[in-house]
C-alpha cells in the first residue's frame, strides 16, 4: 500500500505523457518538462532586477519600441531557462517556442548568438503590438507579493513597460521603477522611470499585468485560463479600489508601500537617490565627451545611441520635479535644504567639481547631446542652449515657410504656430535666467504675437491641466502626422520635424510637473 502511496504522489508531480509534447529539434528551443510555475515568475522578477541594462538592446543590436522591448525581455528569460514563451499577433497567430518555421536556420547555446531565435524575435515584432499585449497577459491583484520585477504595466492601446525595481524605503517618488522603450522603432537604450498610468480599463485589460503561461494541452499549446493564474485579480478595476487615492498611481504607491514618511526624512533619503544617478552619469558623460567631442555622434546615429543620457537624464529631472515639492508642499526651512545641497559635492571632471544645489538650479537644462561640452552637459551652459534652441527654432519656421507654404499652408500655419510657442517660451526663460544680451544673430528672430502684459507666473496660472493636456494631445497628433505623411517620402525632413516636437512636449512636460497635474500623457504607438 505504501508502495502505491508513493508511486501515486510520484505521478501526480510529473507532467503525464499525454501532456508531453514530442519535441523537435526543428523548433525555436526546446523545453523538455520546463514549465512556468509561481517560483519561476518570482525567478523572472529577479533575473530582470540583476540583469536588465539601459543597453541590453544596444548591445544585442535589437531595434524596440515600448511593446517589443517588454515581449522581448520575457522571451529572453525563456530561451535562457528552457521555458515555454507565446505570442499572438495582430492577425491572430499564436507564435511560440514550438514554431518550426525558421528550421533552416542555425541555433546557438548563447540566445544572442542564436540566429533562429533572433529570426522569430525580427519576426514577430512588427506584428505585436500594445492592442495583442491583452491577449498574452492577465491582470493582478495589486499587493507587494504580486507587483515585483517583471510586471507589466500597461496604458490602454498607448504605451507599456516593464517594472524593473519596487522600493520600499520612500527614497523614490513612487515605489515602482520601471524600464521603458520608445518610438521610433530603432535600436536605443531602454530609459528609466516611475510607474505611471491612467485609470485602466476591464475591457482593455490594461493596469498591472503579468504575462499568461503557455501550457501543453490536447496535443497543442496554448495558454492556461485567465482565472488560474496565480496573481489573478480585477480589484485594479473596482472603484473601492480608489476610494481613498486621487488617482490610480498614488493607489497603488499606497498598496505597495503605505508608510507614511517623516518629510524632512523623504527629502534626505531622495536626495541620496539622486546623488546616486549623478554620480553614475560622471563616467557616463567623460566617456561620451571623449568619443563625440570631436563630431560624429549626431543624433540618432549609433554614437549617439550609445552615449546619449536622454532617459537617465529623464529620470533625474523626474527625482528632482519630485524633490521640489517635497520641500515646497512640506514648507521646510529652504536655508536648510540649501546648506545641505551644497555639502554634496559631485566631481564632474578631474579639474571641475559641483555641489548638489548647482545641479538643482539647473536641472532643466541638463544637456543629454554626447557632442556638447562637459559644461554643457551639466545645465552649466543653460544660456547658450537656450539661444541655440531659439535660433534652431527659427531655422524650422524659415524651413517650414520655404518648403511648404505654397503647398500646404494649412500645414505651415500649424508649424509655425507651434514653433511659435516654442520661441515665446524660450524668451521667458531667457529673462528668467537674466541671461546677458544674445550674440547678434538672436536679434533677427522672427517676429512673434505680442506677449500679454504681466509676470509669467501670473499668465502661467490660468491656464488649466486640461488646456496643457489639449496641447500635449495635439502635439502627439503632429508626430503622428509627420510619420504618416513625411516618413516614407521624406525622412530627413520628419526627423527634423519630429525633433521639434519633443521639443514642445518637454516643455509642457515642464508645465504639467510646475502645476502638479496628474496622469501624465505617454506618447501612443504607431503599432495600436
Amino acid at each position: 500500500m505504501l508502495l502505491l502511496i508513493l508511486f501515486l504522489v510520484f505521478m501526480s508531480s510529473t507532467p503525464c505523457f499525454s501532456q508531453m509534447r514530442n519535441e523537435s529539434s526543428d523548433q525555436v528551443w526546446e523545453v523538455g518538462d520546463r514549465r512556468w510555475t509561481l517560483e519561476e515568475e518570482y525567478q523572472f522578477g529577479k533575473w530582470v532586477k540583476e540583469n536588465i541594462s539601459e543597453d541590453l538592446f544596444i548591445h544585442h543590436n535589437i531595434p524596440t519600441d515600448c511593446a517589443d522591448a517588454v515581449y522581448a525581455i520575457r522571451w529572453i528569460y525563456s530561451r535562457i531557462n528552457h521555458l515555454p514563451a507565446a505570442a499572438t499577433t495582430a492577425d491572430g497567430k499564436f507564435i511560440g517556442h514550438w514554431s518550426t518555421d525558421w528550421k533552416h536556420l542555425p541555433t546557438d547555446p548563447e540566445w544572442h548568438m542564436d540566429k533562429r531565435f533572433r529570426a522569430v524575435l525580427f519576426y514577430l515584432f512588427p506584428r505585436i503590438r500594445t492592442g495583442t499585449l491583452p491577449l498574452d497577459t492577465y491582470p493582478i491583484r495589486i499587493s507587494p507579493d504580486s507587483v515585483i520585477p517583471g510586471t507589466l504595466f500597461l496604458v490602454t492601446e498607448s504605451h507599456t513597460g516593464i517594472i524593473r525595481h519596487v522600493s520600499l524605503d520612500g527614497s523614490h517618488a513612487h515605489p515602482l521603477l520601471t524600464w521603458e522603450s520608445a518610438l521610433p522603432v530603432k535600436v536605443q537604450k531602454l530609459s528609466q522611470g516611475y510607474f505611471f498610468s491612467a485609470k485602466p480599463e476591464s475591457k482593455a485589460r490594461s493596469g498591472l499585468v503579468k504575462f499568461r503561461w503557455p501550457v501543453f494541452k490536447n496535443g497543442e499549446w496554448e495558454y492556461l485560463p485567465v482565472q488560474e493564474h496565480p496573481f489573478y485579480s480585477e480589484e485594479q478595476y473596482q472603484s473601492a479600489f480608489y476610494r481613498d487615492d486621487p488617482d490610480f498611481v498614488e493607489a497603488v504607491a499606497r498598496r505597495i508601500d503605505p508608510k507614511a514618511y517623516d518629510p524632512k526624512e523623504k527629502m534626505v533619503k531622495v536626495m541620496g537617490t539622486i546623488t546616486r544617478f549623478l554620480k553614475e552619469r560622471v563616467s557616463i558623460v567623460l566617456t561620451g565627451y571623449r568619443e563625440c567631442c570631436w563630431g560624429g555622434c549626431h543624433r540618432a546615429s549609433d554614437l549617439w545611441e550609445i552615449h546619449h543620457t536622454s532617459g537617465r537624464d529623464g529620470m533625474i529631472i523626474l527625482m528632482m520635479d519630485h524633490l521640489s515639492e517635497i520641500i515646497a508642499s512640506n514648507r521646510l526651512d529652504k536655508e536648510m535644504v540649501k546648506e545641505r545641497m551644497k555639502a554634496i559635492s559631485i566631481d564632474i571632471s578631474e579639474k571641475r567639481s559641483l555641489t548638489f544645489y548647482d545641479v538643482y538650479q539647473n536641472y532643466l537644462w541638463l544637456s543629454s547631446d554626447p557632442e556638447d561640452s562637459i559644461e554643457a552637459r551639466w545645465g552649466l551652459e543653460k544660456c547658450r542652449m537656450i539661444h541655440a534652441q531659439t535660433c534652431s527654432a527659427q531655422s524650422s519656421i524659415a524651413f517650414i515657410e520655404r518648403t511648404y507654404r505654397k503647398k500646404d499652408s494649412e500645414y505651415a500655419d500649424f508649424s509655425i504656430g507651434q514653433q511659435q510657442r516654442i520661441l515665446r517660451r524660450l524668451e521667458e526663460e531667457w529673462k528668467r535666467s537674466e541671461c546677458r544680451e544674445p550674440p547678434a544673430t538672436y536679434a533677427r528672430m522672427v517676429r512673434i504675437d505680442p506677449r500679454p502684459e504681466g509676470s509669467i507666473e501670473a499668465r502661467r496660472k490660468p491656464k488649466s491641466c486640461e488646456k496643457i493636456r489639449a496641447e500635449i494631445r495635439a502635439t502627439y497628433d503632429s508626430i503622428a502626422f509627420i510619420e504618416r505623411t513625411y516618413r516614407k517620402k521624406d525622412p530627413e525632413y520628419a526627423d527634423f520635424s519630429a525633433q521639434q516636437q519633443e521639443r514642445i512636449l518637454k516643455r509642457l512636460d515642464e508645465e504639467w510637473t510646475r502645476f502638479k497635474c496628474k496622469y501624465r500623457i505617454r506618447v501612443p504607438s504607431n503599432k495600436d
